[in-house]
Formats: structure tokens, C-alpha cells, sequence
């Protein structure tokens, strides 16, 4: 190599490394400081640094080019969601049981008993509210990879074992099928349901409360309004890391209707109004299902039952969680409800919840006295598959 191909690879070498370098810079325009990042106990620098990690261009790169490498070559994404046929996505959690599912059906199976008891103790009736899987209500668009044999009885299996504890639990699935007729019930690209489907369900939910006349409350009319449809990118794209270099790659995004209910009648500001949080007769306890607004579940629940509906779902923490949380609320304890009901995605069932910030004791006496009852119900399902 000669002296002017060595200079000439030394200076495209510091020119590349100045070039990334100012690329890389860029990233931090966008970073915020807080009042809790200081720089005294290294805050502020760790926090810069995690920014400028996830914004360094080549990162980008790389992620993107593997992604796509993925999706193009093997039709896989990042674990946490599988890909269907026609650009349906699934989330991996209907499809791959934890090692430890048996015991935490029967773990989960007993707070849900519990759960019954201790809602019975104060005559409020509970109400299970079964969610079936995207991947039951949508097979026909299921790929290569199919849903282990434990995700493939669990729905009638959670079914039979609610029957068995005597739990209310009308069934959702039948329809949620019918209804695919009408519109879709699920996103393609999103874990969840669109509104139509949360209407779907509510006005299930809402005859079988009124057979079974668990609400004594005087009935109070909602009205649901329709909003504009707008593009909505659901949450397992997420899972699939191709923007931007590859964002062509990604599934086309689904089509969103936002809606909205509020009560046909407004209330004056007398003493009703100043005592309506006092006298709310249903509670909802659940899981992003209900408590995002994008599928308006809440409305549609408050329409279907004619009657207010108090929130207690929560986002990103299952639905054991929240139920425990209400129980030990004061609201409960001051103003219990008529009715509850809990809104229960089937898949987790199988699954573990941190309770580290429950008193174990409680725990305990929740699952007491009902873990043999759960296990020999388990066994009895099991042997009539």
C-alpha cells in the first residue's frame, strides 16, 4: 500500500468516524432533562446515556436490517407477537404456555374463588366476563405456527371450571363470531378489540345480567356516539422493528372509530349530583381491554346495562391485580356495588401475576380452602378432554 492509499484510507476512516459521530449527536436534540435527573448523583448522565443509546443511528440500522431479514426471509418478528396470513398479527402469548402454567391455573383458579367469596360476603354479584382469544376468534388467519394444545382447550376449560365454582361467566365466543359477519371484532395489527367488538360484547354482557335481574337500580339511558375513523397502528407492531428504513414492510395500518357515550339525560347539580359517585351500582375491573378509551368498552358497558359503570382496569397489569386493588379500596369497602364485572382475557389464566405488593397473609387466606377445590376441578376438566 502506498503513502497516498494510506492517507487516502486514513482520512475516509476519520471521515466516516466524524460523520456517524455528528450523525449520532443528532439524538440528543431530543433529549429532555427532569427536575429528578441530577447531575450530583449521576441521573442525569445515566439518563442521557440510556437516550442516547436508543437513538444512536447505527443501532437503528442494525436493528432494522435484522428485522427485516426476519420478516422477509423467515416471516418471523421479535418475540412477542406471531405472524398470521393477510397481515394478521398475533400475540405470542395465545400461542407459547409458560412452564409453570399448571400450577398457575390452579394458583389463579383459587383467587377467582376467592375472589367469589369474598364479593358474596357483601351480596354483590359477580360477573365473569371471559374474553376469548384474537387467535380462537380469528383462526381462519393463523400461519405455520398454531397455539399449543394447552391454549387450544383452554377457553371451555375456563368456562367449566367458572360452572363448576358457580361464577356467572356468560359465553362471549359464540357472539364475537357471529358478529365477524357485521364487521371486525379484533385489530389485525392490535392485541385487542375494536370498538365494535367491545359493543358485541357489553350487549352480551347486558342481556345476561338483565335475565339473570341482578340489577335493582332505576334504569338510566345512554346514548353512543360515533366519531371519524382515522389510521391506527396497533401494539404488536411494536414487535416488529422496520421503521424507518423498512417501514414499507410493516402491515397496513387498521382503521380506528373512535367512539363516545355519555347519558341521554344530564344530571343537575342538586343533591343527585352532588351523591352520584355514592350510588355508582356496577363496577368494571379488568385489564387494558377496559381501560383504554380507544375501544370505549366503558360506554358501551354503561349503554348495554343502562346504568352507570364505575372504572377499575388498569393497563399493563392483568387482570388479578386490579380485582385485588378494588377489594382493598376504599370504595369498596364505603360503597360497594351491586354488580362486578370482572373482564378476564382467557390467556390469562395460565399466567403468573406479581403480588409482591399484596399482604401474603391475605393472599393466602383468599386461596384458602380452595386450592383443593381447584385442583380436583382441574383434574375433572382435564379427563373429560
Amino acid at each position: 500500500m502506498n503513502r497516498t492509499l494510506r492517507i487516502t484510507y486514513s482520512l475516509s476512516f476519520l471521515g466516516l468516524l466524524v460523520g456517524l459521530g455528528a450523525w449520532s449527536l443528532g439524538g440528543l436534540d431530543s433529549f429532555t432533562r427532569t427536575q429528578q435527573m441530577t447531575l450530583l448523583d449521576g441521573k442525569l448522565a445515566k439518563a442521557a446515556e440510556t437516550h442516547y443509546d436508543e437513538q444512536f443511528p447505527i443501532k437503528r440500522v442494525g436493528t432494522n436490517l435484522w428485522a427485516a431479514l426476519d420478516f422477509t426471509l423467515f416471516n418471523e418478528g421479535r418475540p412477542g407477537v406471531v405472524l398470521g396470513r393477510d397481515q394478521w398479527l398475533f400475540s405470542d402469548e395465545e400461542f407459547k404456555p409458560d412452564a409453570s402454567a399448571g400450577q398457575q391455573m390452579q394458583d389463579n383458579l383459587a383467587l377467582i374463588r376467592g375472589v367469589r367469596d369474598t364479593l358474596q360476603q357483601r351480596n354483590i354479584e359477580l360477573v365473569l366476563a371471559i374474553v376469548p382469544a384474537k387467535a380462537r376468534v380469528y383462526a381462519e388467519y393463523l400461519g405455520k405456527e398454531q397455539p399449543a394444545s394447552l391454549h387450544g382447550e383452554l377457553f371451555n376449560q375456563f368456562h367449566a371450571q367458572a360452572r363448576q365454582a358457580n361464577v356467572f361467566a356468560p359465553d362471549l365466543l359464540a357472539p364475537l363470531q357471529q358478529a365477524k359477519a357485521r364487521g371486525q371484532v379484533f385489530l389485525r395489527t392490535d392485541t385487542h378489540w375494536t370498538p365494535m367488538g367491545a359493543e358485541v360484547v357489553a350487549q352480551s354482557l347486558g342481556e345476561a345480567v338483565k335475565r339473570q335481574q341482578l340489577l335493582k337500580a332505576e334504569p338510566q339511558p345512554y346514548i353512543t356516539e360515533a366519531g371519524k375513523s382515522a389510521p391506527y397502528k396497533g401494539d404488536l407492531t411494536n414487535f416488529l422493528p422496520l421503521d424507518p428504513l423498512f417501514s414499507d414492510l410493516l402491515p397496513h395500518p387498521d382503521t380506528l372509530q373512535q367512539r363516545t357515550t355519555r347519558p341521554a339525560q344530564t344530571q343537575g347539580e342538586g343533591d343527585d349530583a352532588l351523591f352520584a359517585d355514592a350510588s355508582i351500582p356496577v363496577a368494571l375491573v379488568g385489564t387494558s381491554y377496559s381501560a383504554n378509551p380507544h375501544w370505549n368498552f366503558l360506554g358501551a358497558l354503561q349503554q348495554a346495562l343502562h346504568s352507570d359503570v364505575a372504572n377499575y382496569a388498569e393497563d399493563g397489569h392483568g387482570p388479578i391485580q386490579p380485582m385485588l386493588k378494588f377489594l382493598q379500596s376504599d370504595a369498596f369497602k364505603n360503597t360497594p356495588p351491586q354488580v362486578v364485572v370482572w373482564e378476564f382475557p382467557e390467556r390469562y389464566l395460565p399466567m403468573g401475576t406479581d403480588l409482591s405488593s399484596f399482604d401474603p397473609q391475605w393472599i393466602a387466606q383468599l386461596k384458602n380452602t380452595r386450592q383443593s377445590e381447584a385442583h380436583l376441578a382441574l383434574s375433572s376438566t382435564r379427563t373429560t378432554h
